[in-house]
């Protein structure tokens, strides 16, 4: 349909928490306009995960995208274009890592947030079809990343040192050069 802005942080609608999408609704012209706007909208800025709440849209639908393959957070696996919605989080291990984190909403800076590496991700697809998914590393993170913005948080809400956000161009100069992947 259309690319979308992305809301930025200091917006209002990024802090509401997001209402479930209506499972009736699942599949009609509105639901299938909004997922070709999260499309869009993600392939434009060349993220891995997209919120409606980021465009404006107070609604429980998420979409991620991990292209997979090498990358600064080890050789990640491929993980086609998925719909979530209404997803629920289930932590299956309370054991934290960290990542080093960005976000559509607020460009240009990267945080540290530490986060559980084992869940269970429960929700409808796009044809209102109950799905389970469990998930360890770093894929873990990215799920409750992008599921935060639909409780109306920011990965800036989970730095607990504040010492570890930096602005992008710094952490590529300063702090990447010193980071190693993860051992999984």
């Amino acid at each position: 349909m259309a690319i979308q802005p992305v809301l930025r942080l200091g917006n209002p609608k990024l802090r509401e928490v997001a209402e479930k999408y209506p499972v009736s609704e699942i599949g009609d012209t509105n639901f299938f306009a909004l997922l070709e706007d999260l499309k869009d909208t993600l392939q434009h800025q060349g993220g891995i995960g997209l919120a409606a709440t980021q465009i404006g849209v107070s609604q429980r639908v998420a979409i991620i995208d991990i292209p997979g393959g090498p990358t600064r957070y080890g050789d990640l696996d491929t993980m086609p274009l998925t719909v979530f919605v209404n997803p629920e989080i289930e932590i299956l291990d309370p054991e934290v890592a960290g990542y080093w984190e960005g976000c559509l909403s607020v460009p240009g800076l990267r945080g540290y947030v530490e986060r559980p590496q084992h869940i269970m991700v429960r929700y409808l697809d796009e044809t209102a079809t109950p799905q389970a998914l469990e998930l360890t590393g770093f894929p873990a993170t990215v799920f409750q990343h992008e599921f935060d913005h639909l409780d109306g948080r920011l990965y800036i809400d989970h730095i607990i040192d504040n010492s570890l956000l930096s602005f992008e161009e710094e952490f590529e100069q300063f702090i990447a050069p010193g980071l190693q992947a993860p051992q999984e």
